[in-house]
């Protein structure tokens, strides 16, 4: 698990309410009921409203994969697919069969079943090509919901904010009154631009780098499997697919070459 997004949000909120503390406030002050439904209550009903009921909740659902993103090994995925590579080779696309099976990512695995099966090779590119365009398309609306969410959030902050001085307004005759309601008026625009800049952009911005993170492995797959069927040499295709790695990844797998 990579947790470096939940580890930067609690960092986030402690240095808020310990700033809070230090400066002489107490962290009660700007934990206002009426504040909190208005800016998170209202950004998820706006954020629903913008789409279809399905899309906010199979998009809101990836808040899970931006805690708890899983990291990629990409230099196993080299040596996997260059040790399938060299089997092939050397006894032919049907001794990968019963391997196959036993392939956890089902990406490589439908698209080694699909070669070893003799797919045409067009046929087996636009059939991965399109999996790649669906996780996609996946991935986009969860960025796209969290996007949308840190654009409301600050709005509906204002939005309370308005509303509490209203609320100050009606109680001018009462000076007395006046400090408190205006210090809880803009509690709520406290709420909106923390929870954008803390929580729901920070959110988008870790959906989109494993969506390149993921999609650019599976490029990787694509170009490996595709390669594999055409009984490519091994050390070709591991080349090929070092391209593929960042630079230090990239360097570490060809000192172990090396070595």
């Amino acid at each position: 698990m990579d947790p470096g997004t939940l580890l930067g949000i609690i960092i986030t909120f402690v240095a808020v309410f310990v700033s809070l503390i230090m400066e002489g406030g107490k962290p009660t002050a700007v934990i206002l009921i009426p504040a909190l439904l208005i800016v998170f209550g209202g950004t998820v009903g706006a954020a629903m409203s913008g789409g279809t009921l399905k899309d906010f909740t199979s998009g809101f659902g990836r808040i899970k994969v931006a805690l708890f993103a899983k990291k990629t090994a990409n230099d196993d995925t080299v040596r996997t697919l260059v040790g399938f590579a060299e089997r092939a080779r050397r006894d032919g696309l049907l001794a990968l069969e019963e391997t196959a099976r036993s392939i956890e990512d089902p990406f490589l695995r439908k698209g080694i079943e699909l070669a070893v099966d003799g797919t045409d090779p067009e046929e087996l590119r636009d059939i991965l090509e399109a999996d790649i365009q669906a996780t996609r398309a996946e991935h986009q609306q969860g960025i796209k919901i969290f996007a949308d969410m840190g654009g409301y959030a600050p709005t509906l902050g204002i939005i309370g904010t308005v509303l509490g001085l209203i609320h100050v307004l009606e109680n001018l005759s009462d000076p007395e009154k006046l400090g408190h309601l205006i210090a809880g008026a803009f509690v709520a625009t406290l709420w909106g631009v923390l929870s954008a800049n803390a929580l729901w952009l920070p959110i988008s911005k870790k959906l989109k780098r494993v969506a390149e993170v993921e999609l650019r492995r599976m490029d990787m797959l694509l170009e490996g499997i595709m390669s594999i069927q055409a009984g490519a040499n091994p050390r070709v295709i591991e080349q090929k697919l070092l391209s593929f790695l960042p630079a230090k990844e990239r360097a570490i797998l060809e000192a172990e070459q090396a070595a």
